[in-house]
């Protein structure tokens, strides 16, 4: 036995090896990509490129999975690197911990990637992404805001065509129109309509975020083993 047996059992050793020899980009390892990233983690991924410049606050508890009262103020690159190897040693982990541009985002493309989760909060990063992306004929699937929201249930992954509400994805989707992008370009988003506050700082809890975050892991992993993704 080791300790992939279990899900060996639903996909069998060969879809296995694809996994683990998969190399994935996150970038952003707040709400949704650090849960993101640990799934992907724990379902065999053994060569992962991660990007955040933030530490860890106290704020980032009560939705982020890095985030813990013995680690505040750490780089999260530098906490996730340390949980990574204890979930599994044997995983090749790339930090980079810096505040990605559109003017130095091609260093991270010096790098073999197969699949990118883009978990980022910058509009133009996240559109420089999906241009790279198509490009380069990298899979990307990138999440939208799950900011002030509450319902888990009314996330999906779509083609960015398809979503609505989500005023980061209105933006996405007229760069798409306008560029003339005719690749599917997948998203997790919610159709929920964004809950009124009385403050600019974003409202989040620890669901809608972490949901979001296993729908890009499943994503990646089900496209891998070539079974529901189209």
């Amino acid at each position: 036995m080791h300790q992939l047996s279990r899900l060996e059992i639903l996909i069998g050793q060969e879809k296995i090896e694809k996994i683990k020899n998969t190399t994935v980009l996150i970038i952003g390892l707040g709400g949704v990509g650090s849960f993101a990233l640990e799934s992907i983690i724990r379902n065999g991924i053994e060569n992962v490129i991660i990007v955040d410049n933030d530490k860890i606050d106290i704020t980032n508890i009560n939705r982020q999975l890095i985030a813990l009262h013995s680690n505040i103020g750490e780089y999260k690159t530098d906490a996730f690197e340390r949980r990574i190897k204890d979930i599994n040693p044997n995983c090749n982990v790339k930090k980079i911990t810096k505040f990605i541009t559109e003017e130095n985002i091609n260093e991270l493309f010096e790098n073999k990637i197969d699949y990118i989760i883009d978990a980022c909060d910058t509009i133009k990063v996240k559109m420089e992404l999906i241009r790279i992306a198509t490009k380069q004929n990298i899979k990307i699937i990138s999440s939208m805001s799950m900011g002030y929201k509450m319902n888990p249930e009314r996330i999906r992954i779509m083609d960015i065509r398809k979503t609505s509400y989500d005023p980061i994805a209105k933006k996405i989707r007229k760069m798409v129109r306008d560029e003339k992008i005719n690749k599917k370009i997948m998203v997790v988003c919610s159709d929920e309509k964004n809950k009124r506050t009385n403050t600019k700082t974003i409202g989040s809890n620890c669901i809608v975020p972490s949901t979001a975050g296993l729908y890009c892991a499943s994503y990646i992993i089900n496209d891998i083993c070539g079974d529901i993704n189209d």
